[in-house]
């Protein structure tokens, strides 16, 4: 039988190659993003908005930074609907392309120096390409890895691709720090930056070959196959656009989904990319103490995603994640009175913690959002969900962080701002069903129920 031959478990190496292809190519998508962030605390404030107060080119250069994230919601939507349509594999290396593709040509682009008001423009929309290519590669990429693996261990598989963020923070943190260990400020201002941007050129190359050697994801191909059938034996008529079905059916699991990114979001933002501010101009410390503490917290980072979805298998989805979520927001206050002592050993333990805590609503997630939706609009709801949040989350996080260190001079604010940002999200996952136990390849009718269902609850489940 097709259906039985297309949900056939894949064999542990062919599972660990496409959790490797999934793992790679987020690893490279988030060191473009991440990387644009770290430059944007760091040195675009210089180099495209030198006429400004030090703090306001700051504020222009994260505003430049939140453009990404505008461009997401967008991503998810167009890749969400094709990656439903045709399939994960293909929307996952058009995204690598698009990401890396624009994140070379911004290590090539001319500053304000050189070509005036013209290169934070350009600026500006290479980040938007980036936005857009990242806003559709993590729905693929966490449900190319659960949609294949089995649902006793789909926490723990499908946290393998968000471990790709931090490796993505780890790179891009590593390469800069290097580069500024071993250049100085004016030889790094005027070139080395560019060298972190350009290597992604070749990351892109490694991913690709990696990304095109996994086949697509059984659980879609046995979906693509039931609604193929449908489409048949209604005489061709086209089933409706997963948007819509979501929009319709799935609702509740996309505010749910939202509510559930605030706190994971904002809290890491502020946590690795306002703290390069915060830390460099109201503790006192170096640029480079600043990078190697989040370079240290961010492989530890890496390590416990993985334990944390693993728990996610025993425990639940949800028990794991109001964990992360209770415990950012109770971190907070301790997390800046460590910063402000301005000592290497407390900004370590202070990031540490802070992303360990992080790491339990991130892991989950995965899991958590793929089992929400049925498999013929997964693609489109586990996007949707986690995009939309970002642009009233992650983009203007830092933005927001900054504006209330510039008015207040004082952490408590930026404090109170991620404990109300965790109350959301506790209440979003208070609010959600427990989904470790279902089982993925459930999720479309059978053909006797097909036959006799009403055309309203085959909606939800094309």
């Amino acid at each position: 039988m097709a259906s039985a031959a297309a949900s056939a478990p894949p064999t542990p190496a062919s599972l660990k190659r496409i959790v490797a292809a999934s793992l790679i190519g987020t690893t490279i998508e988030w060191y473009d993003f991440f990387l644009y962030g770290s430059a944007a605390a760091l040195v675009f404030n210089k180099l495209f908005f030198p006429d400004s107060d030090p703090l306001v080119g700051t504020l222009l250069s994260f505003l430049t930074y939140a453009v990404g994230f505008a461009a997401r919601p967008l991503g998810a939507l167009v890749f969400g609907h094709y990656g439903d349509r045709i399939g994960r594999k293909k929307l996952l290396v058009l995204s690598l392309l698009m990401m890396g593709g624009a994140t070379f040509a911004i290590g090539l682009l001319p500053t304000h120096a050189t070509v005036g008001s013209a290169a934070p423009v350009l600026l500006t929309t290479l980040r938007l390409v980036q936005g857009f290519a990242l806003g559709g590669e993590w729905g693929g990429a966490v449900l190319l890895v659960s949609e294949h693996g089995d649902a006793r261990r789909r926490g723990f598989w499908a946290s393998w691709p968000q471990t790709g963020a931090p490796a993505g923070q780890l790179l891009a943190t590593g390469v800069l720090s290097l580069l500024t260990a071993l250049l100085s400020d004016a030889a790094f201002g005027s070139w080395g930056w560019r060298i972190p941007f350009l290597l992604s050129g070749v990351l892109v190359v490694v991913g690709l070959w990696i990304r095109l050697s996994v086949d697509e994801s059984p659980v879609f191909k046995e979906a693509l196959a039931q609604a193929e059938a449908r489409k048949a034996a209604r005489g061709g008529e086209a089933e409706k656009l997963p948007l819509v079905s979501v929009l319709r059916h799935h609702w509740r699991d996309v505010l749910v989904a939202m509510g559930a990114r605030m706190a994971e979001n904002i809290s890491y933002y502020v946590i690795t990319a306002f703290i390069l501010v915060y830390a460099t101009t109201s503790a006192g410390v170096s640029k480079q103490t600043a990078l190697n503490a989040v370079l240290i917290a961010s492989a530890v980072h890496f390590a416990v995603i993985p334990a944390w979805g693993a728990l996610s298998d025993r425990v639940g989805r949800r028990p794991v994640y109001l964990l992360g979520a209770v415990g950012v927001g109770l971190w907070m206050f301790p997390f800046f009175s460590l910063v402000d002592t301005g000592g290497f050993g407390a900004l370590v333990l202070a990031v540490t913690v802070g992303l360990i805590l992080h790491g339990a609503m991130y892991a989950p997630q995965a899991a958590f959002f793929s089992e929400m939706f049925a498999t013929r609009m997964r693609y489109s709801g586990a996007s949707i969900g986690a995009q939309f949040a970002s642009v009233a989350a992650g983009a203007p996080a830092p933005l927001i962080a900054t504006a209330l260190l510039a008015d207040y001079d004082s952490s408590t604010p930026i404090a109170l701002y991620v404990v109300a940002a965790a109350a959301l999200t506790v209440i979003a996952v208070l609010a959600a069903k427990e989904t470790r136990h279902r089982d993925l390849s459930d999720v479309e009718p059978s053909a006797g129920a097909e036959a006799a269902a009403a055309p309203a609850e085959d909606a939800r489940t094309v």
